[in-house]
Order: C-alpha cells, then sequence, then structure tokens
C-alpha cells in the first residue's frame, strides 16, 4: 500500500470515528503555536515549540500525541492530522518528562520522571496533576526513571541506572493507589546490568499485559519480563544487536525499536514463543536528528527528535517525524 492509499485510508477511519459522516478537518483542530500549515494534512514533520528539548512521544486513539520536555516536565498535546497543539502542562523547575503512556480507560496520562525518581500522572484532557509517586530516591542512589507501560494490573518503570522495575498497581474503577502500594521488582533470569552504563530504557508489553518487553541501551539486549517475578529472558535475535536501543513499540508480533545514536528504528519480527526475534529491516529518514521514542498511528510511526549532541538553547529547534511501519 502506497503512502497516498495509507493516508486516504486513515482520512476515513478518523471521519467515521469522530465526525459520522462530517467533514473531518472542520472540526478536530486544535489551537496552538506549532501548525503544519494551511491545506496540509498528516504532515511528515510536526514542528514542537522552540527549546522545548523533547524525548518521549505517545500517540492515543483519536491521533492525539503528547510529547514531553526534558527541560521542565512541560507536555505538548497536539494532532497528528494537522500538527497543531499546544501546551498541555506547563513546566515546572526541576521537573523532567521523559517516557510517557496513555491509558485509554481512564484518560490518564503516565510519565516517567528521569533522574528526580518521580512518576506523575496527569489529566490527559485537562493537564490537571492527578498523583505524583517518588519511585526511588535520588539522594541515596543513582536513578534514571526512563519509560512506562501500562497493562491491566499497573503501570511499570524501568530504570536505567538500576536492575528493577516499579510497579503502580492498577484495579479497573478504582481511584489511584498511594505511594506506599509501589512495589520496587528485581530484574533477574537472563538480564544484564553493567553498573555506570545505561542500561534498561524502553518498554511496551502486549495487550494483557502477561509480560513486558524490556530494551537494554548499552548491551543491544531485548527482553521479555514476568512483571510479577522480575524474571528476564533474553530474546535471541542471532548476531544482531539493538545498540543504542531507546524506545519501543510493540505491534501484534513486530516490536519497533529506536536505536538513537544511530537515527534508525529497527523491526524486529517476533517468534510465538518470544524466544527469538529476527531483525528484518531498519527504517530511516533524511528527518530523524537523534530519535529517541515513538508513537504510532495506524499505518505510520511519529518518532521524536530528541536532538541529543546539539546544544538545548532557547531557540533551538526540535520536531517530531512521521514514517511509514511498512
Amino acid at each position: 500500500m502506497n503512502e497516498s492509499n495509507r493516508l486516504n485510508r486513515l482520512t476515513a477511519v478518523r471521519v467515521g470515528l469522530v465526525i459520522l459522516g462530517a467533514l473531518l478537518f472542520l472540526t478536530l483542530p486544535l489551537t496552538g503555536t506549532a501548525s503544519a500549515g494551511q491545506g496540509e494534512y498528516f504532515p511528515q514533520v510536526i514542528i514542537l515549540p522552540d527549546g522545548f528539548q523533547p524525548e518521549g512521544i505517545v500517540v492515543n486513539w483519536k491521533g492525539v500525541f503528547f510529547a514531553g520536555s526534558l527541560a521542565d516536565g512541560a507536555i505538548y498535546r497536539g494532532d497528528v492530522v494537522t500538527g497543531e497543539g499546544d501546551i498541555l502542562v506547563e513546566g515546572e523547575e526541576g521537573r523532567i518528562s521523559v517516557g510517557l503512556a496513555y491509558d485509554p480507560r481512564t484518560d490518564q496520562l503516565w510519565v516517567a520522571g528521569g533522574p528526580t525518581g518521580q512518576a506523575f500522572v496527569y489529566d490527559a484532557s485537562s493537564g490537571e496533576n492527578l498523583a505524583t509517586y517518588q519511585l526511588s530516591d535520588p539522594e541515596d542512589q543513582g536513578t534514571f526513571v526512563n519509560d512506562v507501560v501500562v497493562t491491566l494490573s499497573g503501570a511499570y518503570f524501568t530504570d536505567s541506572f538500576r536492575p528493577v522495575l516499579y510497579q503502580v498497581p492498577l484495579s479497573i474503577g478504582q481511584e489511584l493507589p498511594d505511594e506506599d502500594e509501589v512495589e520496587e521488582i528485581e530484574l533477574s533470569g537472563d538480564f544484564e546490568f553493567e553498573e555506570g552504563a545505561f542500561n534498561s530504557n524502553g518498554i511496551d508489553a502486549p495487550v494483557g499485559g502477561g509480560v513486558v518487553l524490556v530494551v537494554n541501551s548499552t548491551l543491544g539486549t531485548l527482553y521479555w519480563v514476568e512483571p510479577d517475578s522480575g524474571r528476564a529472558v533474553e530474546i535471541d535475535l542471532g548476531e544482531d544487536t539493538l545498540a543504542n536501543g531507546d524506545g519501543i513499540l510493540l505491534d501484534g508480533d513486530t516490536v519497533y525499536v529506536v536505536q538513537n545514536q544511530k537515527n534508525q528504528i529497527a523491526v524486529v519480527r517476533l517468534a510465538p514463543s518470544l524466544l527469538s526475534g529476527l531483525v528484518e529491516r531498519h527504517i530511516t529518514d533524511d528527518n530523524f536528528d537523534v530519535p529517541t521514542t515513538i508513537g504510532d498511528y495506524y499505518d505510520f510511526l511519529y518518532a521524536v527528535n530528541a536532538r541529543f549532541g546539539t546544544s538545548p538553547e532557547p531557540d533551538t529547534q526540535y520536531s517530531i517525524v512521521r514514517v511509514p511501519k511498512y
């Protein structure tokens, strides 16, 4: 299927989901400072505010994306159809946003807090800060709470400087738990940890969340992990590795792994047993500038350019790049 056909299909689906026969583009644009340009829809490059310093991104089923800021923890909300958006959560001094996950059951946005050791939960419509969890103490130990996935049983966070997962338990229809209910789960089994290196990074899970998938950035290894026990099993990739693996996205039996410094996304086909996988190809784009994480909307991936290595000045430009999955 060529890109034109993909876009036509996306437009038709969006029409049916949102306006039931009315013209989609007369009703959905968000008012904001970043724009795709009049008459242009599903832009290949979406411009973020200057100086934003993005790292994480997630896209919900409506085509609304959320991107977080390393600079001050701000959250930007936009529309993949129009490219327009605005700040949903204002930044605060000392706050950081890294990986993000969206829970469609509650319309909540879960955010990993990096070196603060924190996790944040926001109302994805209003931007209200619903909860803050102190997952680890940065004063006592090195920590970098990097990424998050929400499953039926809880929100699970990786820590790049510690061989653990953090679980915030969740139950359908119940309020967010108290901080003392957060569990630290030690990673074991095949998981390898290198002191002083950036280890666990991206995390995702199949529907149901019986296991989670985690990539190790330094070793380039991919694991499936039993979230309750922490037992990890390395997925055999043959001679291939996923060095510089950052954000990951699981889509059926395919895992898309962003390799930040390599400016590419690895496409890994998993065996049904999850014991092995095949790196089928790599997705590249001239617009990539150290992409870190991805979200998806139908046949497309949306990669956020963190531009690591470029001095983060107030006027530094940042963007999100759309690429086809197939």
